[in-house]
């Protein structure tokens, strides 16, 4: 058999030829798998890039992470900020809102004050109004009588009872000054 022609295997009764040996110095000088396509080296090659992949890659996950980890610091910090700002500007509003309050209340006391004092003063000076005659009737009718009492019970000088007239119509400017002063 020649290298060129490849060797066909009959099925008949004869025996098998076997195939021709080859010398073991042919077999050494052929090259090995390892040696024929480095594959050691290849495989070291590849796990030593593989193995500088994995941190690069950890590194570049790591750093691709940063962005994203700012990001949620800039969040949370930004909702603190608004939270803090909104709960200012509430208490500031609650504030001003209870100050009006208690202005508004504070107006209306004084308000119905006046306005129940002018009502006071008004229905006063009504009731002395209605009042004031029969007080004064009622007066002039029992310094009267007690002048005539006093005339008729004692024997006075004439001095006297002039003093007693004197005094009832001093009490009569009296009543009449109160009336000119109704203002109470």
């Amino acid at each position: 058999m020649t290298p060129s022609t490849i060797a066909t295997i009959t099925t008949s009764g004869e025996a098998p030829i076997p195939p021709p040996t080859i010398p073991s110095i042919i077999l050494e000088n052929l090259p090995t798998f390892n040696s024929a396509f480095r594959f050691e080296e290849s495989l070291r090659s590849l796990e030593t890039s593989f193995s500088e992949y994995r941190q690069t890659n950890q590194f570049a996950d790591v750093v691709s992470a940063i962005p994203d980890i700012v990001h949620q610091y800039m969040d949370q910090q930004m909702k603190e900020a608004v939270r803090d700002a909104v709960q200012i500007q509430t208490d500031r509003l609650q504030d001003s809102l209870q100050r009006e309050n208690d202005e508004f209340l504070r107006n209306i006391d004084e308000n119905m004050k006046k306005v129940l004092k002018g009502l006071v003063k008004n229905q006063v000076k009504e009731q002395v109004s209605r009042i004031l005659p029969r007080i004064e009737e009622s007066v002039n009718a029992t310094l009267e009588a007690e002048v005539l009492t006093r005339s008729f019970h004692s024997s006075r000088t004439s001095y006297a009872i002039a003093a007693d007239l004197s005094e009832m119509e001093l009490k009569k400017i009296l009543i009449e000054k109160m009336e000119g002063n109704k203002s109470i």
